[in-house]
């Protein structure tokens, strides 16, 4: 439990100082599974929230219609997504690190969401309309210095070139987008063998 307690308290480093922070998560073990488990259901949580206590101005979202499991889904398949591609990709451009160094680099770049975006809440409920600019240009930077802390920490874990990062990287994105086209053709072809295997079994019942 301290070592998780010790590893999200390194968040705080990691976020200002991406280079070394990144550096030290692999080499000297800062980070660890665990907290990276905890930081994405903090996400997950934070998300969650947001949803349901953003101040009614900037709050667009169908209270009535909140699907936790969706909104957890939200947050863990796109980084799930994000895990498996870099990790196909980078074991054949001779990248450096495991998928677990994946994970936890992955995981703890994502740290800014969860320190923007709860200030926010309570920001979000405090402030008019025409002060609007100011909590959308803090939720705008909340996604840019997570973006830009995953490009990094890719970067230094695989001890690639800022070039080949962001092909790398690129590559992620459009691998992602194959991941999503095989999983659905996948399960659209088992959804149409049920139905076939179903209808023949209609059949040979009718017919007894």
């Amino acid at each position: 439990m301290i070592d998780v307690i010790n590893s999200l308290k390194y968040t705080s480093h990691l976020v200002f100082h991406p280079f070394d922070g990144f550096w030290d998560l692999k080499h000297e073990k800062r980070g660890n599974l665990k907290a990276a488990i905890v930081i994405i259901v903090l996400l997950s949580i934070t998300f969650i929230l947001r949803r349901q206590t953003t101040g009614f101005i900037f709050n667009l979202n169908d209270l009535d219609e909140l699907n936790i499991v969706n909104e957890i889904m939200s947050i863990v398949l796109p980084f799930a997504l994000w895990c498996i591609s870099n990790w196909c990709l980078t074991s054949l451009m001779e990248g450096e690190g495991s998928f677990k160094d994946i994970i936890i680099t992955s995981a703890f770049a994502l740290t800014p969401l969860i320190l923007v975006n709860v200030p926010l809440l309570f920001i979000s409920n405090a402030i008019t309309i025409h002060e609007g600019a100011f909590y959308h240009f803090f939720d705008t930077l909340a996604v840019v210095w997570s973006g830009l802390l995953l490009i990094l920490g890719t970067m230094v874990l695989h001890q690639y070139t800022l070039t080949r990062t962001l092909l790398t990287s690129a590559f992620i994105v459009v691998g992602m987008g194959v991941i999503i086209f095989i999983g659905l053709l996948f399960f659209s072809m088992l959804q149409q063998m049920f139905s076939f295997a179903y209808t023949v079994y209609l059949e040979i019942s009718l017919r007894m």
